[in-house]
This record gives structure tokens, sequence and C-alpha cells, in this order.
């Protein structure tokens, strides 16, 4: 069997193992955006009709969606439409943030914790192969799991309001099917997935490490010991001895070490910089996740020198994952 064969199949088996935190977390995160609008469609209706007809707000605003339709206001109706493919992709990526915090965490503590690592040493599988297959996991395949969720929870939110446009004599067609901003923004984030992963790096190594070198409780030692070196350096510094900035410390060895896994982080370094075109609303859909955005992102020194930090932390990881066998 080739290497690349056998690394498929490590993926798929994280993939099943897991597939309750890659699929089902942001499919439930999804579901209650759909929820949550059905209910605020039926209350709206309610209010409506007691109400005389007046209007009423839902937080998707259904109301202003009928409004931009009859002024034939197209600009209105497309910046809500990114919105609502913003909306799904926040949440979902808020939920795969844990998700892929805690999956790093255990991914190779567990195997230690309930001695199945014995079985998996016994197969013809390489410690590099398994490693490598759970960082994979983590910062392609949950990523292009959740990017398939999202389209998928834009689209039936769309037949949704497609539905209510029709019981309200208005043709979904026009207003929501033929403009293809939202369909383009969400193939923006898809195409941000290996910049998020470049960038992911440091966090994923971090979290590998621990989960392979510790004998208990990975997650107190990946939160505690930044901590501890972040006060002890605090203090040092109010002693006027050589210290570490504290923003960059804080910014770029504790955040990076901790919160790089969240989708699109990678933008916040350059907000606020040059060629940001942050008026009329549109810095998310328009410039953080702008093709532009990307490249500039690519050649940033904070970049390359975290991913190569990440790498050295993951070669770390393997070599603990080599001599440890259980917890």
């Amino acid at each position: 069997m080739s290497a690349m064969t056998t690394f498929g199949w490590q993926v798929k088996r994280e993939y099943w193992e897991s597939r309750r935190g890659f699929l089902w977390a942001p499919f439930w995160a999804a579901a209650a955006i759909l929820i949550l609008t059905i209910l605020g469609m039926i209350a709206g209706e309610v209010l409506s009709s007691r109400m005389s007809g007046d209007h009423v707000q839902m937080g998707i605003s259904l109301d202003r969606i009928l409004q931009s339709a009859a002024s034939h206001d197209s600009v209105n109706l497309v910046q809500g439409l990114d919105a609502t493919m913003s909306a799904f992709a926040l949440i979902v990526g808020i939920v795969l943030s844990f998700v892929i915090f805690f999956y790093m965490l255990g991914a190779l503590y567990d195997d230690r914790k309930d001695r199945s690592i014995l079985f998996w040493k016994s197969l013809p599988l390489s410690d590099t192969g398994t490693v490598l297959s759970k960082a994979f996991s983590a910062i392609i395949i949950a990523p292009l799991i959740a990017a398939v969720v999202v389209l998928a929870g834009y689209l039936a939110l769309q037949v949704l309001i497609s539905l209510w446009l029709l019981g309200h004599g208005a043709n979904p067609i026009p207003l929501l099917w033929l403009h293809t901003d939202p369909f383009a923004l969400w193939f923006r984030m898809l195409v941000s997935i290996p910049v998020s992963a470049i960038w992911a790096l440091p966090t994923v190594g971090w979290l590998l490490l621990w989960s392979s070198a510790v004998r208990s409780k990975p997650f107190l030692w990946a939160i505690i010991v930044p901590l501890i070196v972040g006060v002890l350096n605090l203090w040092v510094g109010l002693l006027d001895l050589p210290h570490i900035g504290e923003t960059f410390y804080w910014r770029d060895l504790f955040g990076r070490a901790l919160f790089s896994v969240i989708p699109g982080s990678w933008v916040a370094p350059q907000v606020g910089g040059a060629g940001f075109p942050v008026h009329h609303g549109e810095i998310v859909t328009q410039g953080l996740l702008s093709y532009e955005a990307m490249g500039r992102a690519l050649t940033t020194p904070n970049m390359w020198i975290g991913a190569a930090v990440g790498v050295a932390l993951i070669v770390a990881a393997i070599w603990f994952r080599r001599w440890r066998d259980e917890a």
C-alpha cells in the first residue's frame, strides 16, 4: 500500500472518529440559524396581523427585503444577502474553532489514555503519518466540511425566504437567486482555507505538542503555561528588567499559540492597513476576504515565522508520540 493511500485512510479514520465534531457540530449551528429564522417569520407574521399590518423587524428584516424589492434597490438586497452568508460563516466558524481546538488537544492524548495507541502502533503506520493526518484533518478537512455546511444552510434559508416572498406576492427569483455576490463571497471563503491552514500551524503544533507530551490534563498545560509565562514576564517588566514586550507577547506569542485556529483570523493584523475598503460596510465581505488580502497575508513575515514555529512544534509532537505509549 502506497504512502498516499495509507495517509488517505488515516484521514478517513480521523473523520469517522470525529464526525460528531467535524460534521454535526457545524450542522446544528447552521440548523439553529434556520430554526430561529422560521420562528422569527412566524412571530413576525403573527405580530404583524395583530398590529394591523405594521412592519415588524425580526433581525433579518424581511420587511426590508419587500421594501427593497418594491423600490428596485438591488444594492440593499445584495448587502442583505452577503450579510446572511456572513452570518452563517460566522456562527459555523465559531463552532468550528472550538471543535478544532479540543480535537487537537485530545488527538494524541486520548489514544494514550485509553491505550488504543498500542493497537495503532501494531499496524504498519508511522508516527509521522498519524500526527500529520490529525493536523491535516483539523486545518483542511474540517473547514471544508464547514464550508459545505455554510453553503447548504444559506441555500436552505434562501428557500425559506423564497416561500415567504411567494406568500407575499413577490417573485423570489430576481430578488434572491439571480444575485451572485453571496456565492462569490462563499467561494472566497473556500479559497481562504489554505491561508487559514498555514496561519493555524502555531496553534495546531502547540496543542499537538501538549497532547502528545503530558501524562494528564493537556488542556491545563496548554493554557496555564503561557499564562504563567505572561504573568512572570509582566512582573519582570515591572521591575524594569529585560523582558518581552507586552503587546508582542500577548498578541504574537500567546494569541498565535492559542487562537490561530479561528477561521479567517489571519485578517486581524491587516485591519486598518493601507488599501482596505472600510467604507460602506464592505470591510468584511469585500476587504478582509478579498484575493488581494489573501495575497498580502501570504507575504507577511508573521505568517511564515508562525508556520515555521508550528512545523517545529509538530515535529516535537511526533517525537513524543514515538516514545510515549500511555498517559
